[in-house]
Protein backbone atom coordinates (compact mmCIF):
# COMPACT_ATOMS: atom_id res chain seq x y z
CA UNK A 1 0.00 0.00 0.00
CA UNK A 2 1.68 3.31 -1.16
CA UNK A 3 1.32 6.14 1.09
CA UNK A 4 0.90 9.69 0.93
CA UNK A 5 3.98 9.93 2.38
CA UNK A 6 5.41 7.43 0.01
CA UNK A 7 4.36 9.43 -3.04
CA UNK A 8 5.91 12.65 -1.48
CA UNK A 9 9.11 10.79 -1.31
CA UNK A 10 9.00 9.38 -4.71
CA UNK A 11 8.27 12.76 -6.33
CA UNK A 12 11.25 14.39 -3.92
CA UNK A 13 13.58 11.79 -5.43
CA UNK A 14 13.92 13.58 -9.24
CA UNK A 15 16.20 16.41 -9.24
CA UNK A 16 13.88 18.38 -11.62
CA UNK A 17 11.36 18.49 -9.31
CA UNK A 18 13.16 19.30 -6.11
CA UNK A 19 14.44 22.75 -8.75
CA UNK A 20 11.24 23.06 -9.30
CA UNK A 21 9.78 23.12 -5.48
CA UNK A 22 12.94 25.64 -4.51
CA UNK A 23 11.42 27.47 -7.35
CA UNK A 24 7.97 28.06 -5.78
CA UNK A 25 9.45 28.78 -2.35
CA UNK A 26 9.54 32.43 -4.12
CA UNK A 27 5.89 32.40 -4.28
CA UNK A 28 3.58 31.17 -6.64
CA UNK A 29 4.18 31.08 -10.69
CA UNK A 30 2.11 29.94 -13.74
CA UNK A 31 3.73 27.01 -15.71
CA UNK A 32 5.36 29.21 -18.56
CA UNK A 33 7.17 31.11 -16.22
CA UNK A 34 8.52 28.03 -14.58
CA UNK A 35 9.09 26.10 -17.68
CA UNK A 36 11.78 29.21 -18.58
CA UNK A 37 13.99 28.49 -16.01
CA UNK A 38 14.64 24.42 -17.47
CA UNK A 39 15.71 23.58 -20.58
CA UNK A 40 13.53 20.96 -21.18
CA UNK A 41 9.95 21.47 -22.33
CA UNK A 42 6.79 22.86 -20.92
CA UNK A 43 5.18 19.56 -21.34
CA UNK A 44 8.10 17.99 -19.50
CA UNK A 45 7.44 20.58 -16.91
CA UNK A 46 3.64 20.58 -16.65
CA UNK A 47 4.39 16.61 -15.87
CA UNK A 48 6.62 17.21 -12.82
CA UNK A 49 4.18 19.71 -11.98
CA UNK A 50 1.63 16.53 -11.89
CA UNK A 51 3.52 14.36 -9.90
CA UNK A 52 4.04 17.03 -7.24
CA UNK A 53 0.63 17.59 -7.50
CA UNK A 54 -0.12 13.86 -6.78
CA UNK A 55 1.83 13.91 -3.89
CA UNK A 56 0.14 16.97 -2.95
CA UNK A 57 3.66 18.46 -2.73
CA UNK A 58 1.86 21.78 -4.51
CA UNK A 59 -1.43 23.21 -5.27
CA UNK A 60 -2.71 24.99 -7.97
CA UNK A 61 -5.13 27.75 -8.65
CA UNK A 62 -6.80 28.61 -11.91
CA UNK A 63 -6.40 32.41 -12.31
CA UNK A 64 -7.91 33.78 -16.11
CA UNK A 65 -6.43 31.04 -18.51
CA UNK A 66 -3.63 30.10 -16.66
CA UNK A 67 -2.85 27.19 -13.55
CA UNK A 68 -0.63 28.96 -10.33
CA UNK A 69 1.07 26.45 -8.79
CA UNK A 70 2.30 26.88 -5.31
CA UNK A 71 3.99 24.99 -2.50
CA UNK A 72 1.75 23.18 -0.09
CA UNK A 73 2.86 23.75 3.36
CA UNK A 74 0.86 20.99 4.87
CA UNK A 75 2.36 18.89 3.02
CA UNK A 76 5.44 19.81 4.05
CA UNK A 77 4.42 19.29 7.97
CA UNK A 78 3.82 15.36 7.48
CA UNK A 79 7.12 15.54 6.00
CA UNK A 80 9.16 16.76 8.69
CA UNK A 81 7.22 14.97 11.25
CA UNK A 82 8.42 11.64 8.84
CA UNK A 83 12.50 12.64 9.23
CA UNK A 84 11.63 13.95 12.84
CA UNK A 85 10.67 10.66 13.27
CA UNK A 86 14.25 8.60 11.85
CA UNK A 87 15.92 11.53 13.64
CA UNK A 88 14.63 11.09 17.18
CA UNK A 89 15.57 7.48 16.71
CA UNK A 90 19.11 8.62 15.31
CA UNK A 91 20.14 10.26 18.15
CA UNK A 92 18.52 7.84 21.08
CA UNK A 93 21.11 5.50 19.41
CA UNK A 94 23.91 7.48 19.78
CA UNK A 95 23.09 8.83 22.97
CA UNK A 96 23.01 4.92 23.75
CA UNK A 97 26.39 4.34 22.20
CA UNK A 98 27.84 7.57 23.86
CA UNK A 99 26.56 6.29 27.72
CA UNK A 100 27.82 2.77 26.95
CA UNK A 101 31.22 3.91 26.02
CA UNK A 102 31.48 6.36 29.00
CA UNK A 103 30.88 3.54 31.15
CA UNK A 104 33.72 1.37 29.34
CA UNK A 105 36.08 4.58 29.87
CA UNK A 106 35.23 4.90 33.34
CA UNK A 107 35.20 1.39 34.56
CA UNK A 108 38.46 1.14 32.40
CA UNK A 109 39.85 4.23 34.50
CA UNK A 110 39.25 2.79 37.79
CA UNK A 111 40.86 -0.19 36.87
CA UNK A 112 37.46 -2.53 36.38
Amino acid sequence: MTTNQDRQLDALGDPTRRAVLKLLRDGPMPVAAIAKKFPISRPAISQHLRVLKDAGLVTDTAVATQRLYQINPDAFVSLRAYFDDFWNVALSEFKKRADARQTKDTKRRRGA
